[in-house]
């Protein structure tokens, strides 16, 4: 076996200082994550828990295996936007009779669960996820449709969700709609594009139109139950397959449902723990992101028996390369050492991309990179083909790709390190990650440059004071902008997780693959030599 042994002292002062230093940005995370979970605030849950109805939160928990796991995504959307935190919508992967299953959650306490512009991203992100890993879909409905003062963000982009039902469907992945309350306008296609629909008797109301807009359309005068009730739904127009008589029922009838699916797959692979504990991985990576760790003391910390057999260990040592197994599932990894990548660090994870898609093997990018090396030695040396070569690679696997952002993710690294523009099946950041287009002094180092050279050209003395006071704005706008927070709101990633549960998290998305055949790519687009 190739068991890592780990150089990690964990008696240092660095390493508790690097362990204090990511406490502090959990307990940072933990606040912003408590903004989702308190929904619209208390004086609307109490509203709701009044009304005799479960929260969105409550409803997932009935409807999951009892001590199952729920893998949620995107808590963090929307933040920094004018729209809570959450976007009004719970999605995440859960296991119900069995079953991995994609769950998609209005949350009625905000807006009484209209969709916002961030609704929309956070539901396509998690129809992506279905897609690709053949998840049934369950949705949890109780939403008032559009936030009209946003229509014009919601309505032309909307529509993809009523596709995206009807294409699962039709590629035989189930979907299932259990209704809990309204389900207006855009959202009454919510259950009438579902392969299977539960109402809640005197509670789902489902009509394109109210009785207020059905005046305003046509002069007719009716009220709720005759427009869009379950019993009318159930008895008349066909539309529910099942009334439940409350909503502790109408989540038995959707378990019942999933259970009847047929839904197989093989049993999970033997797991093996790691030798080294998954605990120290607070203390690893640097609060400042310039000094440089080792992604092997992550490894180790992650991987089957901490056993990693290194590829290529002699030769582009910037970036680690090796097979392994994770919860007893193989996977190929490429993690960053010393951040920038050389010529010789492309061709080798290239080379090393080919060799997954040819034995079929899941592949992990640990990020840690500030980009490609600039320079005119690099240059001269082909730098451009060979981070060209990497991307490539990236870009033409077929395997699926999970990514993890454990500290800087600059520039083209993170193209080449399958960033989120490369579509890995997931992609999660550690409260550590910063992500932009370079470092925030390098940006503001470069503007400097430029305008000097622009004064000289023109013969014009160049303003120092001046220069100062831009270089400390641009570099404190960056520096927010790269935060995980801001693009964890913005869904450049799947959520933020404590680096403690990477294992489990890396864990339950291998699993989730699996549901789906793992095929490697045929051929690559032209490598430029």
């Amino acid at each position: 076996m190739t068991v890592i042994r780990s150089k990690l002292d964990v008696r240092s002062e660095e390493y508790r200082e690097r362990r204090e230093a990511m406490l502090g940005k959990l307990a940072e995370l933990d606040s912003e994550h408590a903004k989702a979970l308190e929904g619209g605030g208390r004086k609307y849950v109490d509203r709701h828990h009044g009304r005799g109805k479960l929260l969105a939160r409550e409803r997932i928990e009935l409807l999951l295996d009892p001590d199952s796991p729920f893998l949620e995504l995107s808590p963090l959307a929307g933040f920094g936007s004018a729209f809570p935190v959450g976007a009004s919508v719970i999605t995440g992967i859960g296991v119900i009779e069995g079953v991995e299953c994609l769950i998609v959650a209005n949350d009625p306490t905000v807006k009484g669960g209209a969709s916002n512009p961030w609704t929309l991203r956070k539901s396509f992100r998690a129809s992506d996820i279905s897609r690709a890993n053949r998840l049934p879909v369950i949705n949890l409905v109780e939403s008032g449709g559009a936030d009209l003062p946003t229509q014009k963000e919601i309505f032309i982009p909307g529509g993809r969700m009523f596709r995206d039902l009807t294409r699962a469907s039709a590629e035989g992945i189930p979907t299932v709609a259990l209704v809990f309350g309204n389900s207006t306008a855009g959202g009454a296609y919510i259950p009438g594009m579902c392969d299977h629909v539960v109402m809640v008797k005197e509670r789902a109301k489902v009509f394109l139109g109210g009785p207020p807009l059905v005046k305003m359309a046509t002069g007719e005068e009716s009220d709720d139950e005759s427009l869009g009730g379950a019993e009318m739904h159930a008895r008349r127009s066909g539309l529910a397959d099942y009334m439940a008589a409350d909503e502790q029922d109408a989540i038995r009838i959707g378990r019942a449902i999933v259970r009847r699916l047929n839904v197989r797959k093989d049993p999970p692979p033997v797991a093996v723990p790691p030798v080294c504990d998954e605990d120290e991985l607070l203390g690893v990576v640097p609060e400042d992101l310039k000094i440089p760790f080792d992604p092997r003391e992550v490894i180790a910390r992650l991987v089957d028996a901490s056993d990693f057999d290194e590829f290529k260990p002699l030769y582009g040592t910037s970036l680690v390369t090796g097979w392994a197994s994770l919860h007893g599932y193989p996977i190929g990894i490429l993690a960053n050492a010393q951040g920038v990548l050389f010529s010789a660090e492309a061709q080798k994870a290239a080379q090393f991309i080919q060799l997954a898609n040819q034995r079929d093997i899941p592949l992990l990018f640990l990020q840690n990179t500030t980009g490609y090396m600039v320079g005119a030695e690099y240059e001269q040396n082909g730098m451009i083909k060979h981070g060209a070569m990497m991307v490539n690679a990236v870009s033409n696997s077929k395997v699926p790709h999970l990514t993890v952002v454990m500290g800087a993710s600059y520039g083209a690294g993170n193209y080449g390190m399958c960033g989120r523009a490369y579509d890995p099946r997931f992609l999660f950041a550690w409260p550590s990650a910063k992500s932009a287009v370079m470092g925030p002094a390098q940006l503001a180092g470069v503007l400097s440059i430029v305008m000097r050279e622009s004064a000289a050209s023109r013969g014009l003395p160049f303003d120092e004071e001046q220069d100062a006071a831009m270089r400390g704005m641009v570099e404190s706008q960056i520096e927010a902008e790269s935060l995980p927070y801001v693009l964890s709101g913005l869904l450049y990633d799947d959520g933020i997780i404590d680096p403690r549960d990477t294992r489990t998290v890396l864990g339950l998305c291998l699993s989730v693959i699996h549901n789906a055949p793992v095929r490697g790519a045929g051929g690559f687009g032209v490598f430029r030599m």
